[in-house]
């Protein structure tokens, strides 16, 4: 009878505290609390099975050797070969700088990859005079020939300090513009500028010019740039603009509608360009330097030996005898 009451005391216990351990699991993890016991064994098995199948590298914690396989840094350099560039014949120097490429390889070629390449070249270094070092030239790759690239005019603009140089007080700036197309099909838009300048024996501190004789100078400079550049090929036009020959007959034949100064074409900018021919752009890189254009001297004209007077004493006898005629 006693060993009968024992063991119900102990299994009603046993209920009572297994009774008190699923009442705080249900109040702590709500109604998945008979499973609780079991997350703790499945944690452990996935992070087993896990680290078994991950690959070295692919997990934070196993650390590979850094240093190993690393490749060297090669330098690109070894890679390119050096192309002399050469200006037209136009300009004095033609050797004007190198450019890199890298080497024909698989797939891609280097002289793909130098056509259509533009550098700004300073005209002091094409002409080798300091003095014209305030005009930047534009080159663009057209050709290649062994190591050299042919290149062929492409624009022209001033530099900013000359630019800056020039604007002052007591003075009108001019400016003109107007798009013109070559005899070999070249489009450019030419840009001009000028100044007024103050007469001869002039008192007066301004030289303004009314917006009447502004006009006329702006007609003046369009109709001058348009005449001199649609009736001569590209290698001709560059061979004007290179001694501003443009910017001083605008000066001459404005001069009398107001006293011009400092008359430039600042900039020229290419607008299109005709279809590649090989063989003009041979003819523009064809002999040496252009020679630049002056004002006509007249010619020489050999006299025949009955009229060309043989001696000082009859030379002053021929003049007076023309003199008593």
């Amino acid at each position: 009878y006693h060993l009968h009451r024992f063991i119900l005391f102990v299994v009603f216990f046993l209920f009572c505290v297994s009774f008190l351990v699923l009442s705080v699991f249900f109040l702590r993890y709500g109604a998945h609390a008979p499973f609780v016991c079991l997350i703790p064994l499945a944690r452990y098995r996935n992070e087993t099975t896990t680290n078994l199948k991950m690959a070295v590298g692919k997990n934070k914690r196993v650390f590979k050797n850094k240093n190993k396989g690393k490749k060297k840094a090669a330098d690109p350099f070894t890679r390119k070969d050096w192309y002399e560039i050469k200006a037209p014949a136009a300009f004095a120097k033609r050797i004007v700088g190198k450019t890199p490429v890298n080497r024909t390889q698989a797939g891609k070629n280097a002289n793909d990859a130098l056509i259509g390449r533009s550098v700004w070249v300073s005209l002091a270094d094409l002409q080798g005079d300091e003095d014209q070092a305030f005009r930047n030239v534009k080159l663009k790759v057209q050709d290649v020939q062994g190591k050299t690239v042919l290149t062929n005019f492409w624009g022209m603009d001033f530099t900013t300090d000359k630019m800056r140089s020039l604007i002052r007080k007591w003075q009108t700036l001019i400016e003109a513009h107007v798009d013109v197309k070559t005899t070999d099909g070249y489009i450019l838009r030419l840009f001009a500028l000028a100044f007024t300048r103050r007469r001869p024996n002039q008192v007066k501190k301004t030289c303004y010019a009314q917006t009447s004789q502004v006009r006329k100078i702006r007609a003046k400079m369009v109709e001058i740039m348009t005449r001199e550049a649609t009736t001569c090929d590209l290698k001709d036009l560059v061979v004007k603009f290179i001694p501003e020959s443009i910017g001083k007959l605008m000066e001459k034949e404005c001069n009398g509608i107001f006293p011009l100064s400092t008359v430039y074409i600042r900039k020229v900018k290419m607008l299109k360009a005709p279809k590649f021919d090989p063989h003009k752009l041979a003819e523009i890189h064809a002999g040496g330097a252009a020679v630049v254009p002056t004002e006509d001297a007249g010619t020489g004209v050999d006299r025949e030996d009955g009229d060309r007077p043989t001696s000082s004493i009859d030379a002053v006898v021929v003049q007076e005898e023309v003199v008593g005629l």
